[in-house]
């Protein structure tokens, strides 16, 4: 797979992403559910703490995408959704301590939202990958 970036501005790359990109050579794609804190049997985790839940969401999405033979360098869209986008913001470093080592800049979109599916959950990612 070959990915091109499209920058028409360069003030996302800044903030760990890319406005769009041209993916060439695709041969697998994988569409993830929205990963959140749970453990194995699906309860919540780090209530309150959304730096321990951002965490624990991405080592879940990698979980994913490694059943599936791939990882975070295969991530070519993210939609984040943050019961508190603010102190989502505060936080994202931590995106870009996975994505960063991976060498992709997904485009991605943050969306602030009232709730997530379980309460407690302040922080949720979907993601599409492909190989």
């Amino acid at each position: 797979m070959y990915r091109t970036a499209v920058n028409p501005w360069d003030w996302s790359l800044a903030l760990g992403y890319n406005q769009g990109e041209v993916l060439e050579g695709v041969s697998r794609q994988l569409i993830c559910a929205g990963q959140t804190a749970v453990d194995g049997s699906g309860a919540p985790q780090f209530e309150g703490d959304i730096r321990g839940q951002i965490g624990l969401v991405l080592d879940n999405l990698e979980a994913v995408l490694t059943k599936a033979g791939m990882g975070l360098g295969n991530v070519v869209k993210l939609t984040v959704y943050a019961t508190d986008v603010d102190a989502a913001l505060r936080n994202f470093d931590l995106l870009g301590m996975r994505f960063g080592p991976a060498g992709v800049r997904p485009p991605m979109t943050l969306l602030g939202v009232n709730r997530l599916a379980l309460p407690g959950l302040m922080f949720e990612l979907e993601a599409v990958a492909a190989a």
